[in-house]
């Protein structure tokens, strides 16, 4: 006997119905690991020295978009960069470190191993620029002077060290160094710091000759002014005019925010540079040519 009409061509529905759920279920799932397998970052573990605020914070967010677990790290409180990476729906932890000090450093390593398993990225980011005191070079502060010299240049040597060997043994990495176009210019009235990043720029290249048979990158970023705290608290009441001063010097004539330099980062950062290292990369809008 035949089931009733109606009965048939429920069968049916339901039948095409779950035929659907089905195919709709395999093309999320082939679309999630599309958009997994597209982001840069994907399954890699990044530092940022430096995190708590301004490019530090920038850097961050913009990584863990891209997929990254982040190790948001400062002496300053970095609670509010990690909320900010979680309220997105990134992964990322703070850890309290101060770069000058080599156990605060080790500490880190193992902290982020512990956390994450691995390390992929070091951003050397933190450095003293804000509140920096200019003058001309024989009238600097000599205390000022050493404390640039131990976070700024001790500080990259010391957070690289750390990191290096847990590279090595996840078959590579990439660390960055923030450099300054002011190491290319030659700041006036700011020779601790000029001398500093350009020690950066040296110690990357250094490094990178040291690291390259361990499949670990070492590249160097070097923007100029980016419209940050940090940058209005350097040239306080002069920031205006050093803002147009900046533009007007630039072949891009606008001056550098945060979003500039992220996709420099990015790229450094991840696999699309993986033949790149020893570089100095000018993020700078055509100041200067190397």
């Amino acid at each position: 006997m035949q089931p009733p009409l109606s009965q048939s061509f429920s069968k049916t529905r339901s039948s095409d119905f779950l035929h659907v759920l089905l195919r709709d279920a395999r093309y999320t799932s082939r679309a999630n690991q599309y958009l997994d397998d597209s982001m840069q970052l994907a399954g890699k573990v990044a530092i940022v020295t430096g995190a708590a605020r301004g490019l530090g914070r920038a850097y961050c967010e913009a990584m863990a978009r891209e997929g990254a677990a982040i190790v948001a790290a400062d002496i300053m409180n970095c609670e509010e960069t990690v909320a900010s990476v979680i309220a997105a729906g990134g992964n990322a932890i703070a850890i309290h470190l101060d770069v000058a000090d080599a156990q605060s450093c080790e500490a880190m390593a193992i902290q982020t191993i512990e956390a994450f398993g691995r390390i992929d990225v070091l951003i050397n980011n933190a450095a003293l620029y804000a509140g920096l005191k200019g003058a001309r070079f024989e009238h600097l502060d000599e205390a000022q002077w050493d404390r640039v010299m131990q976070v700024n240049i001790k500080g990259t040597w010391l957070t690289s060290r750390a990191v290096v060997a847990d590279m090595r043994a996840g078959g590579g990495g990439s660390i960055i160094n923030i450099s300054s176009l002011a190491a290319m210019f030659g700041l006036p009235y700011g020779l601790d710091y000029v001398a500093s990043k350009s020690a950066v720029i040296g110690m990357t290249r250094g490094m990178a000759r040291e690291l390259g048979a361990d499949q670990i990158r070492v590249n160097a970023v070097a923007p100029s002014a980016v419209m940050t705290e940090g940058t209005q608290e350097f040239f306080g009441e002069k920031f205006d005019k050093a803002k147009a001063v900046i533009a007007d010097n630039q072949l891009i004539p606008r001056n550098l925010e945060t979003e500039d330099l992220t996709g420099t980062i990015m790229y450094l950062a991840s696999d699309a540079s993986r033949f790149v290292t020893g570089q100095t990369h000018m993020v700078d809008g055509g100041s200067w040519f190397l």
